[in-house]
């Protein structure tokens, strides 16, 4: 595995982690830990999810080879973005 992909991975589990403290902040009626929650969450985001992007932008910008998205398309691992299905009516 590489840089690119260890430092796109981790940013993913951090952005998971995210996403389910604001779900647990939801599903539960205790008000404490609901702020509880939201705070962790908010934490999360601005403390170290922001300037490990930041860090992952520079890097790529740095390391052109690092762009892990960008490679997968090139090499046919990831399905290009299609619009949804258009039903009639």
């Amino acid at each position: 595995m590489t840089v690119g992909q260890k430092l796109h991975q981790c940013l993913a589990q951090l952005e998971g982690a995210t996403a389910s403290l604001k779900t647990f902040c939801l599903d539960t009626q205790d008000p404490t830990a609901q702020k509880l929650y939201a705070q962790l969450s908010d934490t999360l985001q601005h403390q170290i999810i922001d300037p490990l992007k930041s860090r992952v932008n520079y890097v790529e910008s740095q390391e052109p080879q690092y762009k892990v998205f960008q490679q997968a398309m090139q090499q046919g691992e990831m399905p290009e973005p299609h619009q949804p299905e258009q039903y009639d009516q």
